[in-house]
């Protein structure tokens, strides 16, 4: 794994380098041997995918600043590149990189529905709101093929059990089928996020996720079909994304949804890197400005973790964008309730031989 300033940047790629992780004892960094191989096009950087044959599917958490207390990922790492994803550092535990290795060594769970169709059925089991898309988006390239998603849809939907998606691909549209007749029995509702509404800025944040106008027309579909959908914008980027606020709020109010809500930029452990390396190759000018504005609004660090800052930061910027984020959402009525789903339905279904069990 080589790091350090690339030689040339990956065509439909977010991360610059494939840095070095936090766990890497050293950091190797390419350098020219006197047969100018640094003058040598690259090949190209493909996407591998390993099974993961996980045991568990369910993944717990305690956070009282995420309105959800469980989650679902089908997937590890993600395809669309997004170079600001929170989720680049798990990588790490695998033995690669939050870099490169992130968007392109992806892992799928395809165990995933046998594992959730056992939990949901263990004595005790206490419904809420599964989350499924707070890690890596369930709705990457890939899910095309596997159908892990939709797969975990079935059997939520199957005993009953409520779902909120978070997704910025428009492959959601798929499953409008399950959705809908779940949302029918208020048991689905989906966010997409949206990061901007400009085309080539969303091109090199997120190179493989859907165009802006894609993800307006994902929420116009979802909406058209009666599934309640709400709009993330995340994450705000001060001085890139931020005068988009407004915009982005009446883009998606046009389209059908119903709430709103948005998370400023996170930049912990190897991300805080990965983007510097971003911001020098995409937006040199600007790129001071944005980590001078970010860090005013984290205590003066690139990140702070504790919870109740961690997604929307403090300070006088962080409460002007919150204020102009509220009035804009009262002002377009996105005032919908979140998470608002039906727990109380929650069966579950009967097995082929199940009857057996009264004799």
């Amino acid at each position: 794994m080589m790091t350090g300033p690339p030689r040339q940047l990956r065509k439909g790629r977010g991360a610059v380098s494939n840095r070095a992780s936090r766990y890497d004892r050293a950091a190797p960094v390419e350098m020219d041997d006197g047969w100018d191989i640094l003058d040598e096009d690259l090949p190209p950087l493909r996407t591998t995918v390993t099974i993961d044959s996980t045991r568990g599917i369910i993944a717990r958490n305690q956070s009282p600043d995420l309105p959800f207390d469980r989650s679902i990922n089908p997937y590890r790492g993600c395809e669309h590149g997004c170079v600001y994803c929170f989720a680049r550092p798990t990588h790490a535990y695998l033995g690669l990189s939050p870099g490169l290795d992130f968007e392109t060594r992806l892992f799928a769970k395809p165990d995933a529905p046998a594992l959730l169709d056992a939990a949901l059925r263990k004595p005790g089991y206490e419904c809420r709101v599964m989350a499924l898309g707070t890690n890596t988006d369930p709705y990457q390239p890939i899910e095309r093929e596997y159908r892990i998603t939709r797969g975990i849809l079935e059997v939520l939907s199957a005993h009953d059990h409520p779902v909120a998606i978070v997704t910025k691909s428009y492959l959601v549209v798929r499953d409008i089928d399950i959705l809908a007749d779940m949302a029918s029995r208020s048991l689905a509702r989906v966010y997409v996020s949206v990061t901007t509404l400009d085309r080539d800025l969303a091109r090199n944040l997120e190179p493989r996720a859907a165009t802006p106008p894609r993800r307006l027309a994902t929420i116009r579909a979802l909406a058209r079909a009666g599934i309640p959908t709400g709009a993330i914008v995340a994450p705000i980027i001060p001085a890139l994304n931020d005068a988009e606020i407004e915009d982005i709020l009446a883009a998606v109010a046009q389209a059908g949804a119903v709430s709103a809500a948005y998370i400023l930029l996170r930049l912990p452990l190897e991300i805080a890197g990965l983007f510097r390396e971003w911001l020098a190759v995409h937006a040199p000018l600007k790129a001071d400005h944005v980590m001078s504005l970010l860090r005013g609004m984290r205590g003066g660090r690139d990140y702070d973790s504790a919870w109740g800052r961690r997604m929307t930061g403090e300070g006088v910027y962080a409460d002007l964008i919150a204020r102009r984020f509220k009035l804009a959402k009262q002002r377009l009525g996105l005032t919908g309730r979140d998470w608002s789903l039906d727990v109380n339905r929650f069966r579950p279904p009967p097995r082929y031989g199940d009857q057996l069990s009264l004799l």
